[in-house]
């Protein structure tokens, strides 16, 4: 077994990863490829999507999920190309629908039954939720965080592990504060009761928010003030995961010598390459060579600059002393057999 497959992961006895992002960085695709990189050793993982727009259904390619835990995939070490013997373990999905859960809540804790569907038809599950945004924010967590501590008749927890696929990093920390969220709406009952035991999970050493960015100015700034953010309200912190990296073309000493004046170097090099065709004219050859000099010197430049540019928002990230992921960029867009890649480099890197 190569070395590097066989690394501990970071977060041994976590249980719900909640993962966080700023909107296009790939938050969805990374939450799905680390809930198949933790189900790859033979457990049993829950994926939660929680912003109701069926992107684990359209990832996976299957039909919309409803709101029912269902079993979406079985993942194995040899899937994500990983050496190693383990049996297959299982991810399963579920897209939270507020609605839904609302209703599952008020039968809970205030046994109404069909009175609860009738609330429904009267349009009062909309009124609550948009009224006391609070409350949809404890439905949606609550969700979670009992899946999390959900067990089975043999006393063994239902899952292994649960992902949420949560709200972007502008707005996670008061997604996942919703003690203070429902504070003034109530102070004892069901509600605050349920917000307290929520709160229990997310604060607990079982917990970890992951932040996924892009080695880009915004997406890292963004970072690092929803670090500055969950640790003000005392949320446990996870890792950084970069996505979408690029892998440099030009070696250190080429990034360094592309703003001087490499014309004459670069002709001769085309040339002796073949691209100024086959005659052997310095002047013919020039000639043949001249209209590729100058796209091909704007390109070196501008990748110059992104890797520098990479490189300074690479520092930024370490100056936050979180263990740090890198994904790869996948040429085309990512379907299945992307994820399954990535969730193998997050595996090998320690992230599951």
């Amino acid at each position: 077994m190569d070395q590097v497959d066989r690394r501990d992961p970071d977060w041994e006895g976590v249980r719900l990863h909640v993962v966080s992002g700023k909107g296009g960085t790939g938050k969805t695709t990374v939450a799905a490829a680390l809930a198949m990189a933790l189900a790859a050793d033979g457990g049993r993982t829950l994926l939660i999507e929680v912003e109701g727009r069926q992107g684990i259904a359209e990832m996976f390619g299957i039909a919309a999920l409803p709101y029912e835990e269902r079993r979406i995939a079985t993942v194995s070490r040899s899937r994500l190309g990983l050496d190693g013997r383990a049996p297959a373990g299982e991810l399963y999905a579920l897209a939270i629908d507020t609605e839904q859960a609302l209703l599952e809540y008020l039968d809970m804790f205030y046994k109404l039954g069909r009175a609860g569907k009738a609330l429904q038809k009267v349009g009062f599950v909309d009124f609550a939720t948009t009224i006391a945004p609070g409350v949809r924010d404890v439905l949606l967590t609550g969700k979670a965080c009992e899946a999390a501590r959900r067990k089975g008749p043999d006393g063994r927890r239902a899952y292994d592990a649960i992902v949420m696929d949560a709200p972007p990093t502008g707005r996670i920390t008061r997604f996942l504060n919703v003690n203070s969220e429902v504070a003034g709406l109530a102070r004892f009952g069901p509600i605050h009761g349920q917000a307290q035991a929520v709160m229990r999970v997310l604060r607990s050493p079982e917990t970890a928010v992951h932040l996924v960015t892009l080695l880009e100015e915004m997406p890292v700034q963004e970072t690092v003030d929803g670090v500055a953010e969950l640790t003000e309200s005392q949320l446990p912190l996870g890792g950084v995961l970069v996505n979408m990296v690029r892998p440099p073309v030009l070696d250190a000493a080429a990034v360094g010598a592309v703003h001087g004046d490499h014309r004459e170097e670069v002709a001769l090099a085309l040339g002796e390459a073949g691209l100024g065709g086959r005659s052997k004219s310095a002047t013919t050859v020039r000639a043949a060579v001249e209209p590729l000099l100058d796209p091909l010197l704007d390109q070196a430049r501008e990748h110059a600059e992104r890797v520098q540019l990479e490189r300074e928002q690479r520092s930024v990230l370490q100056q936050l002393k979180r263990p740090t992921y890198e994904l790869p960029l996948l040429g085309g867009g990512v379907d299945l057999g992307g994820l399954y890649r990535l969730a193998g480099e997050l595996k090998r890197q320690g992230a599951a």
